[in-house]
């Protein structure tokens, strides 16, 4: 919501005008001076949105904001040029809308436009949300990272590496959006208080890793070429995709990290196919080199990357896991039930990777049982499982 400067107006008011949290205010406003704010200067309020009110016979402004349950203040805020005292029968004024649901509705199939769809929405109610195009897929679509908060604590969550796994990205965009909602009004998450760990924590998610895959699996056959004859020979002639795991080379990004990848490409299809190909060398695909990247760059402090299923977290690779590692990843597992296994014998994933380089906690989170795509049916268990997880992730 915009609202526009007056004499002796600043952002620490602000945020008790519209109870706020003060560091919010200054995240929506990167480009604004807040100690020298000048008169008619847009100021963006997080957390609300603008409708309108049509006047009825009595009405004043401090009967409208009696009635609906705001400040006076906010009314004269956004009604600068009105003359209060000089109301019409049937004149519209604006008035705020605090936002108090969710506005991600993940239970339904996430396509990459509902992604980029609900990212708008997000980023112009939460204006201190940070978003930027990491790289682009084989396709060409953006890879949209989202960070939240300016904490020191730097925790890194991606989903929808592999295409039938994408209900990871709709898991964490109502996530994220909970946690949004509790930080601008100022309230808890399973009676944990969200408000101070925007200070503590940089959050980055990179929802859908792989959005060609996840648009072949949800929509079908793509009509560009070369990728609808491609895919149809790697396929076998099927439209049905399913099963599909890939991106749309055929290749499995979540195969594609230099952690042990010769031993992984051994005993994996030495062709493009439809899951399990790790390519012709590891970092070959753009969705993979732009994580790679982002990692790099972030130097993450942890990273969660979302699969399906089993219910099982992966944390450990080659005994390079550091001694904090299993305190988190046994804190994840209380709060999910899910099992703690720390070998398995898959490697050249991004999580081993990240393990390798870095050193540090690395998890693969196995969401949901079943067969992928899980069933949209599965959904509010799902998310309720990795609730838990998302909560620890901000305060182990």
């Amino acid at each position: 919501m915009n609202i526009r400067v007056r004499q002796g107006d600043n952002f620490w008011y602000y945020s008790r005008l519209f109870t706020i949290p003060l560091p919010l205010i200054l995240d929506s406003n990167p480009n604004v001076n807040p100690v020298s704010l000048q008169v008619g200067q847009i100021v963006r309020i997080p957390g609300y949105f603008v409708n309108f009110y049509t006047i009825q016979a009595g009405d004043t402004f401090w009967s409208v904001s009696n009635r609906l349950g705001f400040n006076f203040d906010m009314l004269q805020l956004l009604n600068l040029t009105l003359n209060p005292y000089g109301l019409q029968i049937g004149q519209r004024i604006n008035v705020p809308v605090r936002v108090q649901t969710p506005i991600v509705r993940g239970k339904r199939s996430y396509e990459y436009a509902t992604l980029l769809n609900e990212i708008r929405q997000l980023v112009e109610i939460y204006p201190f949300i940070k978003r930027r195009t990491i790289g682009n897929s084989v396709m060409g679509k953006d890879i949209v990272e989202l960070q939240v908060g300016r904490g020191s604590k730097k925790v890194h969550m991606n989903g929808s590496f592999h295409a039938h796994e994408w209900i990871t990205t709709p898991i964490l965009m109502q996530t994220l959006n909970e946690y949004l909602l509790a930080l601008t009004n100022m309230g808890s998450v399973r009676e944990i208080f969200m408000p101070p760990y925007y200070d503590a924590v940089l959050l980055s998610i990179v929802p859908m890793v792989n959005p060609d895959g996840v648009d072949l699996v949800i929509r079908g056959v793509p009509e560009e070429e070369p990728y609808r004859s491609d895919v149809l020979a790697i396929n076998r002639g099927s439209t049905n995709f399913s099963g599909w795991k890939a991106n749309i080379h055929g290749v499995d990004l979540n195969n594609q990290y230099p952690a042990l990848w010769d031993v992984e490409a051994a005993r994996k299809p030495s062709q493009p196919a439809r899951r399990d190909f790790p390519g012709f060398q590891p970092l070959s695909e753009p969705e993979a080199i732009a994580m790679a990247n982002l990692t790099r760059e972030e130097n993450f402090d942890r990273v969660l990357a979302y699969h399906t299923q089993g219910k099982v977290i992966f944390w450990g690779f080659q005994g390079m896991e550091p001694p904090e590692a299993e305190t988190i990843v046994n804190e994840f597992a209380r709060v999910s039930g899910f099992r703690a296994v720390r070998y398995v014998d898959s490697f050249a994933g991004y999580k081993d990777w990240f393990i390798q380089e870095w050193r540090k906690p690395g998890y693969t989170v196995e969401l949901g049982r079943g067969i992928n795509p899980l069933p949209i049916s599965q959904f509010d268990e799902i998310y309720q499982d990795n609730l838990g997880i998302f909560l620890a992730s901000l305060y182990m």
